[in-house]
């Protein structure tokens, strides 16, 4: 392991996913996210999903020639079809155009199908934030997790994700899966050969598990796993809004991202993009915003959502990244 500077980290990362077959912008859009991720101390998200990624590209599990367009757009909605790349540049895109749209008519639906894996979903909303606009980030994966009530795996772990910006302060940022727990964070462990918590997840059996591995051939357990209902019905309307729309495939249908050879996912995911203008006003949202935050912290250690990883980000990008040798020499 050994720490680089944040913009040499995004070269070393573009590097690799070229040799891997990624065209330019679909190597630097990646390679940043990546970073990005890495620097916010999400390494689940991070440099770790280099060798995933280049070991698709090669495999054809994903197009590395692909670039991005708009599909389809009328009026407040917008279809970006990421035709079977990697998903960075077809969520740029669609946020990037989608911020457009929403500055003009108030709000937007940009959805993305024929995608890959998405990274950290909340990321992609950081650009609309930036202008202003809250922001509402979606994702399916490939299945882990059972519907309410059933055994096999239907629903991926289909992250949540919100933005909402503040004035003259740093966004509140969200993100979470639906499930108790990230499945990347499972692979981490699976690797490292440590245990898992109980009520993560089933081995392939339906037993609850404290072994990676065994988790790993297993599948998750929804957010809220004491009743399950809860996590599987939010999955649910996740699934729905990023493939009944975008006409992306459902996570049964898409291989692990954690398999090397596989299908294309052609998963989806949906970004909803709100001017706080053309509701009750911007001066009226920052003055909520500010008014409930402040009632947050009334209580001592309350932590504001997403203040931690962009603490980390900042020490990154002073002090620099840390990078597995394998990508700094290979």
């Amino acid at each position: 392991m050994a720490k680089v500077p944040f913009e040499e980290a995004v070269r070393l990362a573009a590097a690799a996913l070229r040799a891997a077959g990624a065209n330019e912008a679909m190597a630097q859009s990646t390679a940043r996210a990546l970073v990005l991720a890495e620097a916010q101390g999400i390494g689940s998200h991070g440099l770790s999903r280099v060798a995933q990624y280049s070991t698709h590209l090669r495999n054809g599990r994903a197009d590395g020639n692909a670039v991005a367009l708009v599909a389809r757009e009328h009026g407040a909605a917008l279809l970006v079809d990421a035709k079977e790349g990697l998903a960075f540049p077809a969520c740029d895109l669609a946020v990037e155009r989608g911020t457009d749209i929403a500055r003009k008519l108030g709000v937007c639906f940009a959805g993305v199908t024929n995608s890959h894996h998405a990274g950290v979903i909340v990321d992609h909303l950081r650009p609309a934030a930036a202008a202003g606009l809250v922001g509402l980030g979606f994702a399916n994966s490939p299945a882990a997790m059972p519907a309410a009530g059933g055994k096999h795996a239907v629903f991926g772990t289909n992250p949540v994700a919100a933005v909402f910006p503040r004035r003259d302060a740093d966004p509140l940022m969200i993100d979470l899966s639906l499930s108790e727990v990230a499945r990347g964070k499972i692979a981490v462990a699976a690797k490292e050969g440590r245990a898992i918590p109980l009520g993560w997840a089933l081995d392939k059996d339906g037993n609850p598990t404290t072994d990676a591995k065994a988790a790993m051939d297993g599948s998750m357990l929804p957010l809220g796993s004491a009743s399950s209902t809860k996590g599987a019905m939010l999955a649910l309307v996740v699934e729905l809004l990023v493939t009944a729309l975008t006409g992306a495939q459902f996570g049964s249908e898409a291989s692990s991202f954690f398999v090397d050879e596989g299908n294309r996912p052609r998963i989806g995911q949906a970004f909803i993009l709100i001017d706080p203008g053309a509701l009750a006003g911007r001066e009226v949202y920052f003055e909520r915003m500010e008014a409930i935050i402040g009632e947050m912290l009334v209580d001592e250690g309350v932590r504001l959502a997403g203040a931690r990883r962009l603490k980390l980000e900042r020490q990154a990008r002073q002090d620099g990244v840390d990078i597995p040798d394998s990508l700094r020499h290979g």
